[in-house]
């Protein structure tokens, strides 16, 4: 083990640690990333703590842990493990699968605004949910199968439609906000031609909330976290490789075009997965992977970092809305919204100033 110096960018220079297994194999750590992978991931676990403790039946985080370690009441069992578990579950894997898109295509189209929310995924999933509840009136499993193949087949037509000699980043954000535009149309049209009930029903959904999310929630998405994370996590080299453009990433001996078509069917997944547990919930995708950039002061998508991000921005937001306006619970998408708003706005003034856009 031995420590060395990297560029960082700017002219300035950083350490890392490297490793050698027993093996042979070399492994690259970075104790500043490491680090705010471990702070951000103790402030989701005790965000989740905390929220499970609230509500109508309040708990002290300390008996919370007892019960989730197996020393609980029966009472204290029932709330906890039934009925408010299975919530903070759904919103850390909803949060990290949100910002692990995020990241992946922020990275691809080399532009922080490259995110599944405002290229058009996310819409694509909500049209899928929204024609499952309007057209069919569809149950909950419905409604999540609408959402994953609305977020698949949209990401299939962005592909296409941004695909020329291979897909660029500024074409790939101007199609997707551009089939977004429709999809937000074909939304609306929807809610329409929907009964009060189904309007009412699909109005609820488009907030996006954690509320009332139970096991069949959190088994899907757990099982396409497992298998996808990983996937995309094996690729961080390669994705870190192509933010320098393709012909750099062909020098350096990367398949392009394939790296770049498994990393976007691992995220488009990833979104519609996420979309169909907890509906569109906004802008986690695009400011989690920034914000943990800005963090680690690390190059590259950052995705352990990044979806430890998007899990404890989630659940702080979810605690925030269950408990700022007392009796009075706001949906989770609600506060994101408002939050992302605010730094999309920050997002485009330091772009400005920096000359960028």
């Amino acid at each position: 083990m031995k420590d060395i110096r990297v560029a960082s960018g700017a002219g300035t220079t950083k350490n890392v640690r490297a490793i050698r297994t027993p093996g042979g194999l070399s492994v690259r750590i970075d104790p500043r990333a490491a680090l705010v992978v471990l702070v951000l991931v103790a402030v989701a676990v005790g965000a989740g703590v905390v929220l499970i403790g609230s509500g109508d039946f309040p708990i002290a985080p300390g008996d919370v842990v007892a019960t989730l370690l197996g020393n609980g009441t029966a009472a204290h069992e029932f709330i906890v493990r039934d009925l408010r578990l299975p919530r903070a579950i759904v919103g850390l894997l909803v949060g990290a699968s949100l910002a692990v898109s995020g990241a992946v295509f922020q990275s691809i189209s080399r532009n922080p605004l490259g995110s599944p929310d405002v290229i058009g995924f996310g819409q694509g999933a909500t049209v899928g949910a929204l024609t499952s509840i309007v057209l069919f009136q569809g149950g909950a499993l419905a409604v999540a199968g609408g959402a994953v193949v609305g977020g698949l087949v949209t990401g299939v037509v962005v592909y296409l439609l941004a695909w020329k000699r291979g897909v660029h980043g500024y074409r790939l954000v101007l199609v997707g906000i551009g089939v977004a535009a429709v999809l937000t149309a074909v939304n609306h049209y929807l809610l329409t031609k929907a009964n009060l009930v189904d309007a009412a029903r699909a109005t609820v959904w488009m907030t996006g909330s954690l509320d009332g999310r139970d096991w069949t929630q959190v088994w899907p998405l757990l099982v396409t976290f497992v298998v996808l994370f990983p996937v995309v996590l094996a690729q961080a080299r390669p994705l870190r490789v192509l933010e320098m453009g393709d012909d750099a990433a062909h020098a350096l001996g990367v398949r392009v075009e394939r790296t770049r078509l498994v990393l976007m069917g691992s995220g488009v997944l990833l979104m519609a997965a996420a979309t169909a547990a907890a509906g569109p919930i906004a802008f986690v995708a695009l400011s989690a992977p920034q914000l943990a950039r800005r963090l680690t002061r690390a190059p590259g998508p950052n995705i352990a970092a990044t979806a430890a991000m998007g899990a404890a921005l989630l659940l702080v937001a979810d605690w925030a809305a269950a408990s700022l306006l007392g009796d009075r619970q706001l949906p989770v998408g609600v506060v994101t919204a408002v939050l992302g708003g605010c730094y999309l706005l920050w997002l485009l003034v330091t772009e400005r100033r920096a000359g960028r856009v």
